[in-house]
C-alpha cells in the first residue's frame, strides 16, 4: 500500500480514537485519559512484540525511551488541548511542530516561507478561538497544544532515527513503556477508579488501539519508507481528517475563519511538499 494511503488510515483511526476519548474526560480528566491511552497501548504492544527477545544496546534503549517520553507527553498535552479547543483547531495548531521540522530539514525558500504561512494560519485560528471558547479555555488549550506541537517535532525526529535502526515497532513498544512509567507518578492514582470499572477500561482500550497502536505502528512503517521532511509533508492529510471527524462525531462544525486558518496551515505543508 502506498505511504500516503497508510498515513490516511493512520489519521482516521487516530482522530476517531480522540473523539471517543472526549467522552471520558469528565470521568477521570483529560490528562489521565491520555496517560491510560499510553499504558494500555504499551500492554498490547508488549504482549504482541515481546521486545525482551531482542538484544538491546544502551544507546538503543535510551533512544527508544526518549522517543516514548516525547510521545507520552505529546498525548497528554494534546488531550488537554482538545478538552478546551475544537478538535480541528487543535490539530491545525499542533501542526507547527511538523512544519518546523520540514522547514529546518529543508533548504529552499518555500520551506522557510512555509513557517510564515503556518504562523498566519495559527494566529487566525487562535484569534477565532479566543472569541468562541472564552479567554481562559483558549489560553489553557493553546499552551497545551503548543507543548504537543513541540513534542510532535521531537516525535518525528526521534521516530525517524528509531525506524532507521531497523527495530521501529519494538522500539515503539519500549518507548511506550518508558513513557507510561515516567508519567505514572502523576496519574497512577486514577487506577483506583479505572480498573474496577470494566466499561471505562473497555473504552480506554478502544482509545489506545485506535489512537496509539494502529497509527503509531503505521507511522513506523511509513517512516522506514520516507524521509523526515517527507513524513512531515504527509501530515498535511491530518487537519482535514480531524475536521471531518470533529464535525461528524463531535458536531464541531468549523466557521469560515477557522476554515481559512486550516487551509493556511495545510498550505504551509504543501509548500514544503513542492519544495521537495
Amino acid at each position: 500500500m502506498p505511504a500516503p494511503a497508510l498515513f490516511l488510515v493512520s489519521g482516521l483511526t487516530l482522530y476517531a480514537g480522540a473523539a471517543v476519548a472526549v467522552g471520558l474526560f469528565e470521568r477521570i480528566g483529560a490528562p489521565a485519559v491520555g496517560w491510560w491511552r499510553i499504558v494500555l497501548a504499551a500492554v498490547v504492544l508488549v504482549a504482541w512484540r515481546r521486545p525482551w527477545r531482542r538484544r538491546w544496546s544502551r544507546r538503543a534503549l535510551l533512544l527508544a525511551a526518549a522517543f516514548g517520553v516525547a510521545l507520552a507527553v505529546m498525548n497528554v498535552a494534546f488531550y488537554i488541548g482538545i478538552d478546551h479547543l475544537p478538535l480541528g483547531v487543535a490539530v491545525a495548531i499542533e501542526f507547527c511542530g511538523p512544519v518546523v521540522v520540514a522547514a529546518v530539514t529543508g533548504r529552499g525558500w518555500r520551506e522557510r516561507g512555509a513557517i510564515v504561512v503556518a504562523a498566519a494560519g495559527v494566529v487566525l485560528l487562535a484569534g477565532v478561538t479566543l472569541e468562541t471558547v472564552g479567554y481562559d479555555d483558549a489560553v489553557v488549550g493553546l499552551l497545551a497544544i503548543a507543548t504537543a506541537a513541540a513534542c510532535w517535532a521531537g516525535y518525528i525526529v526521534l521516530g525517524k532515527r528509531v525506524a532507521g535502526a531497523g527495530a521501529g515497532i519494538d522500539s515503539l513498544t519500549v518507548g511506550m513503556v518508558a513513557g507510561a512509567l515516567v508519567l505514572a507518578p502523576f496519574f497512577g492514582h486514577t487506577a483506583a477508579v479505572v480498573v474496577p470499572d470494566l466499561g471505562m477500561l473497555a473504552f480506554l482500550l478502544v482509545v489506545a488501539l485506535c489512537s496509539s497502536v494502529v497509527p503509531y505502528v503505521l507511522d513506523q512503517v511509513v517512516l522506514r519508507r520516507v524521509g523526515t521532511a517527507a513524513f512531515a509533508v504527509l501530515t498535511a492529510l491530518l487537519p482535514a481528517t480531524a475536521v471531518v471527524v470533529g464535525a461528524v462525531v463531535l458536531a464541531q462544525v468549523p466557521t469560515w475563519p477557522e476554515v481559512v486558518g486550516l487551509v493556511l496551515v495545510s498550505g504551509a505543508i504543501v509548500m514544503t511538499a513542492r519544495a521537495r
